[in-house]
């Protein structure tokens, strides 16, 4: 794995560290793992150079899907065609449409570092539509918003992402809301909770 995915890595170990899954999913103590869970948890040190945290933790009970949905992460937060900074644009979009509390609690000061605007999380946070948005942003913003709320998107939206990210852009923008969906689910599912110094997001109305 590439030295530059430590840093982040790191963040987001150092970050997840005070939270573990409540009574429905709960976090498994490495003790307790069996075969396939130690197998799944090593990889996952090997490639994330971690131990198991976060949303990670309540997939462990199924360590199959946990390893595969890791996999699908190196790739969509690390490498993708629209790069690291717009793809936490995406992120935090989807941890609002999905209101995961802990989704947000680990990237927004990631989106921050990574150059997103103070301004511009504060109004995702409020479920309203960031003013002064980079064009860039403005994609990405609009694509990953429209996906969640109507379940498909338009072609104007479609056109403006795929002329500015090509289609393996479309593709991996896709992917990223999917992800990050999939692990806001697990951890809504989950109810995994927040470390004490987290801000609960404001529900949405539906």
């Amino acid at each position: 794995m590439q030295n530059t995915l430590i840093p982040g890595l790191l963040l987001i170990s150092i970050l997840a560290t005070p939270a573990r899954a409540g009574e429905r999913l709960p976090t498994i103590l490495p003790a307790q793992y069996t075969d396939e869970q130690k197998q799944a948890a090593e990889a996952f040190v090997a490639a994330r150079m971690v131990p198991v945290f976060g949303p990670f933790e309540p997939l462990m009970h199924s360590p199959q899907v946990m390893s595969q949905a890791r996999a699908m992460g190196d790739y969509l937060r690390y490498h993708s065609a629209v790069g690291n900074t717009l793809s936490e644009l995406a992120i935090l979009v989807t941890a609002r449409e999905w209101s995961q509390d802990y989704e947000w609690y680990v990237h927004q000061p990631i989106a921050l570092k990574a150059g997103i605007r103070p301004e511009v999380i504060a109004a995702i946070a409020d479920g309203r539509r960031p003013v002064g948005m980079s064009e860039d942003e403005a994609i990405v913003y609009d694509f990953s918003t429209e996906l969640h709320r109507n379940k498909r998107v338009s072609d104007r939206t479609f056109e403006r992402a795929e002329k500015r990210f090509g289609k393996r852009g479309v593709v991996d923008l896709t992917g990223i809301n999917a992800y990050y969906a999939l692990l806001a689910m697990q951890l809504n599912v989950a109810q995994y909770p927040m470390p004490k110094d987290g801000k609960k997001l404001v529900r949405l109305p539906d």
